[in-house]
């Protein structure tokens, strides 16, 4: 069976600390799929603020998440202070990528991801162009 491959870009746009809190753990006692997925989200929010957005409110546009990929590469615990290294990758039209870096205190790495983040408009319910604000922003960052 081929594996989710997961390429981490060679800048950083911001880093984000979360720990692993005892509801995030399954019955393995260790970090759940489900929970790194809303750490993975509670990071972008925290990308986003730094750039001065929301994903509601991303210079005129908002956001919404079109896929998602995750390859883990260790386990995490209860206690775990994560730091997820984040990046702005593939620039297009309608939006970009954001990778994930997932290191534990430690620097051992414990997943890495990627969503595929797309400009919409929920009033209208289609999607739209990355502003220009925006794109500018992130490649001036990058």
């Amino acid at each position: 069976m081929a594996r989710v491959h997961v390429n981490i870009p060679a800048h950083t746009h911001f880093e984000a600390s979360i720990p692993v809190r005892i509801t995030d753990l399954n019955y393995g006692a260790h970090l759940g799929n489900d929970a790194l997925l809303s750490i993975l989200h509670e990071a972008r929010l925290q990308l986003l603020k730094h750039f001065g957005y929301s994903e509601m409110d991303l210079g005129g546009a908002s956001l919404i998440m079109a896929d998602v990929a995750i390859s883990y590469k260790g386990e995490s615990f209860y206690g775990d202070m994560l730091t997820i290294r984040m990046a702005f990758d593939d620039l297009n039209k309608y939006g970009f990528d954001i990778s994930y870096q997932v290191l534990n205190q430690d620097g051992k790495e414990v997943a890495r991801a990627k969503t595929g983040m797309l400009c919409f408009n929920y009033k209208a319910r289609k999607l739209m162009s990355l502003p220009d604000e925006v794109k500018a922003k992130i490649e001036t960052k990058a």
